[in-house]
């Protein structure tokens, strides 16, 4: 079956932004399944738009500022 973006629930979302780029932290349940922790990157381009861009490695800052988001999406998993 086909992924269905339809069926893709977001049931908490936050962000951080630095100068350059947003990470995002939610959790998300596909089609009612298990609820899962996301992790995503977006970094601003040359036109100063936002674009995905692989999560990769990560600094201890950016970890350090995410960490509290991920500790609140946690709340929501159980």
């Amino acid at each position: 079956m086909p992924y269905d973006n339809s069926l893709d629930e977001v049931l908490f979302s936050k962000h951080w932004v630095s100068d350059s780029d947003r990470l995002t932290v939610s959790v998300r349940s596909y089609n009612k399944g298990p609820k899962k922790l996301q992790i995503s990157r977006e970094s601003i381009n040359a036109q100063g738009e936002m674009k995905f861009a692989k999560l990769g490695r990560m600094t201890k800052d950016e970890v350090n500022k995410i960490l509290p988001l991920i500790s609140e999406a946690n709340e929501t998993m159980e």
